[in-house]
């Protein structure tokens, strides 16, 4: 055993010739099939007009996730505070946990609206992201009934609950994670990685909503019955991943025999191979190998895994053999 706690984020990308609603559905699915392969968690993102990815409203897709398993823990990787108003995500978050009691996980992240656009549509600017502390004060304390923001007025059914409440690590995430006493969730690699999480664990406040520094990894792991099918597993999503950088969108998901046969421009080409870095895809061993080695260098309490191909069964397969090392 190399991990002992195994997560999912799971984005709901469209498959080339799918819809939307058939990306949400799959994500349903999923979820019921990761929690009969014994995962721990798994959560839902938020992206708002990007053609390609169907996870639009973590707080709903979570709810039908919850109510289509049994044991899995349900969360949001995450619900973009700046985007929302701290009481209407309290009262979100407040039901999931009424309806689905010691389950629902609340990862919150200070991402805006990627384009102009979208920020003028959500309302919220760039400079939105800059009150994330503030913001997440305040819902912190709908839930323990100590918010100042607003005398007099109480999210409910929240107040008195304590879903589990996680930062995610964008910007100065990791920074007000340890402020507020809260888990971290974090991505990437090499000396910033754990100069962040070291950070975090030397600055950690002991807080109502946790004890001690609580580290839970990101990686796009893949798992094949080769090295090579694994990497191929990978290639769908760093395409759609380099096109968005080109094309201004994130296009459905092709097979990647379709993508290797395309000629790509000079920078297509290096946007794809810089998708490609850092991630995590070789046989059973290879990954517990390389999942042990990221855990020994973060001293992570738990390993957040993604990963989107465009076969459905081959992306069960993967976290099938990923499954083994729980």
């Amino acid at each position: 055993m190399y991990v002992t706690r195994l997560a999912i984020l799971d984005r709901s990308l469209v498959r080339q010739g799918h819809s939307p609603s058939a990306a949400l559905r799959d994500t349903v699915r999923f979820a019921r099939r990761a929690e009969e392969l014994g995962y721990h968690r798994f959560w839902v993102s938020e992206h708002h007009s990007v053609p390609g990815v169907a996870g639009s409203a973590p707080t709903v897709l979570a709810a039908a996730v919850a109510a289509a398993t049994t044991r899995i823990r349900v969360g949001t990787g995450g619900v973009m505070l700046p985007n929302h108003r701290p009481l209407v995500v309290a009262e979100q978050f407040g039901v999931l946990e009424s309806l689905h009691p010691g389950r629902i996980d609340m990862g919150l992240g200070r991402s805006v609206g990627f384009t102009g656009g979208i920020r003028r549509a959500l309302g919220h600017g760039k400079e939105a992201a800059d009150a994330f502390g503030v913001q997440l004060a305040e819902l912190l304390g709908y839930f323990t009934g100590a918010q100042d923001a607003h005398p007099g007025v109480h999210a409910l059914p929240a107040e008195g609950l304590r879903p589990q409440a996680f930062v995610l690590a964008m910007g100065a995430g990791a920074d007000v994670a340890a402020e507020r006493g809260l888990p971290l969730v974090i991505g990437g690699g090499g000396a910033k990685l754990r100069e962040s999480i070291t950070r975090y664990r030397a600055a950690f406040r002991p807080s109502a909503w946790a004890a001690r520094p609580y580290v839970m990894v990101a990686a796009n792991v893949a798992v094949g019955e080769s090295a090579e099918r694994a990497a191929l597993l990978q290639v769908p999503e760093a395409w759609a991943t380099a096109r968005s950088r080109t094309g201004g969108s994130f296009p459905p998901l092709m097979p990647a025999g379709d993508i290797l046969r395309l000629e790509m421009t000079a920078r297509e080409r290096a946007l794809f191979e810089e998708a490609r870095k850092g991630q995590i895809h070789g046989t059973g061993p290879e990954v517990a190998a390389r999942l042990h080695d990221l855990v020994e260098l973060t001293g992570a309490d738990e390993v957040m895994v993604t990963m989107n191909t465009y076969d459905l069964e081959e992306r069960f397969d993967s976290y099938r053999r990923l499954a083994t090392m729980i």
